[in-house]
């Protein structure tokens, strides 16, 4: 461990909060200690979570690495799901000393009831972090089953949450004469570089190009607030064995029984590139396929999408960076929807920005809300990455944030939204042009009259 690590690790007390920058070391720091205190004491619990099944999951991987570098073995693995593609409940790693490390998602239910020593990771990124707090760190105060540790650590979102509570009390505005009850750790990575990470971050800065995701996730800086734009209830809600991920290739070579729309989020190399597409049935928008491609020349991802861009009555593609050129020869082909230049065709050239993006977020909201019009797969994938997405509030203006992962960066989620704004864009409902430039009398009616209609 390097000199910063190392002053947390040793940092023994019983209550311990780290936030730190990304790509830190913050889950190699912690579950070091977990898997020592799981290995040291027998028939000890050890809870780790995070804001979603896949970072629990993650994190739980790299206790696994820790219990092959110190040769401590295994005796089993279980996972409880209700169904293969279900929420998980919880993944365990079981010791021969009857020890238990294990993961599950952090939401108040799944953390509800386990005496257990808790690691947090990136708890302030939660979907209720004063909720899911309150619900296990009672559990973690029983005298009777021994002294139990709680480790929150994480990169920092919002002034709204729990970790910030915390952090002002025990570090930021400790009342004179008191003892703080959290130890406090807050790192930028500025202070990871002057004690041994090895980074330009300079060269990271600029490759960034955002001065407020480079203050948040480096200079470990808090939002003003935040909130998951899909909670997991929304999305359970909206799930069907009925909605497919893959239809096969007969669905777009047959025209589809109802109408079908898409929602494509370009990507190369970093991002897949995910093509969402809806058949509409009744009042219903089914998933029928969710095309993710991966590091997959543009000329090949071009001859994938020719035929769902065919069958599609309306398509919304994402026409910034790298979808700039695809969006083009999309329009060239099927025509622009544009109806700010009296252009009706098929394709809606969407660039994103903050003020886009507060128009595409909010209706994939509404779609997700009772009654649910809209069905997507059941998967953990899919469920995830849709989870991600965040509503934020900086110096007083909206936007939407995902953490970039190895998966990419609610990529899904995105082309979902996309595919929804086609969707209304088929019923009728012309949506508000987002690009620079005036609106003509006509396209200020068509808005005025689609406002009245989601209005009822």
């Amino acid at each position: 461990m390097l000199p910063y690590q190392l002053k947390v690790r040793t940092d023994a007390s019983r209550w311990r909060i780290a936030v730190m920058p990304r790509q830190s070391g913050k889950d190699f720091l912690h579950m070091e200690e977990a898997v020592a205190t799981a290995m040291c004491h027998a028939k000890t619990d050890v809870l780790v979570s995070g804001p979603g099944e896949r970072q629990a999951l993650e994190t739980l991987d790299k206790a696994k690495d820790w219990c092959e570098c110190y040769k401590h073995p295994i005796a089993n693995i279980t996972t409880e799901r209700e169904s293969p593609e279900a929420l998980i409940k919880a993944k365990s790693i079981v010791f021969p000393n009857r020890s238990r490390i294990i993961a599950v998602p952090g939401t108040p239910e799944r953390m509800r009831g386990y005496c257990a020593h808790t690691y947090l990771t990136e708890f302030d990124f939660l979907e209720d972090s004063f909720k899911t707090f309150n619900a296990f760190f009672p559990s973690c105060t029983n005298p009777l089953k021994g002294i139990k540790n709680v480790r929150l650590y994480s990169t920092p979102m919002s002034k709204a949450g729990k970790l910030w509570q915390l952090l002002d009390r025990n570090l930021l505005n400790v009342p004179p004469g008191t003892t703080p009850d959290w130890s406090c750790h807050h790192l930028s990575i500025h202070d990871c570089i002057v004690n041994g990470l090895k980074l330009d971050i300079e060269a990271i800065r600029r490759a960034l190009d955002d001065d407020e995701a480079f203050a948040q996730e480096y200079l470990c800086e808090f939002r003003d607030s935040s909130n998951v734009l899909l909670p997991y209830d929304l999305i359970k809600q909206a799930e069907s064995a009925d909605a497919t991920e893959s239809p096969g290739a007969e669905f777009f070579a047959q025209r589809p029984k109802g109408p079908a729309f898409c929602g494509i989020d370009f990507g190369r190399v970093h991002d897949p590139t995910v093509c969402w597409t809806l058949e509409k049935a009744g009042p219903i928008l089914w998933t029928r396929e969710v095309l993710v491609l991966r590091n997959m020349p543009i000329p090949e991802q071009w001859e994938l999408l020719q035929p769902r861009l065919k069958a599609a009555g309306k398509v919304c593609l994402d026409y910034t960076g790298l979808g700039i050129g695809l969006g083009d020869t999309a329009v060239q082909k099927f025509g622009e929807h544009d109806p700010a230049g009296h252009r009706f065709g098929k394709i809606e050239k969407f660039t994103f920005s903050p003020k886009s993006k507060r128009e595409l977020f909010p209706h994939l909201r509404r779609a997700f809300e009772a009654p649910t019009t809209l069905r997507v797969p059941i998967s953990v994938e899919i469920r995830e990455d849709l989870h991600a997405m965040q509503q934020i509030v900086q110096n007083g203006e909206y936007d939407y944030y995902a953490p970039r992962t190895k998966e990419g960066h609610s990529d899904r989620c995105t082309a979902l939204a996309l595919a929804v704004r086609a969707a209304e864009m088929g019923a009728g409902l012309v949506m508000i042009p987002h690009r620079a430039g005036s609106q003509t009398p006509v396209a200020r009616a068509l808005a005025e009259r689609r406002d009245r209609s989601l209005a009822g």
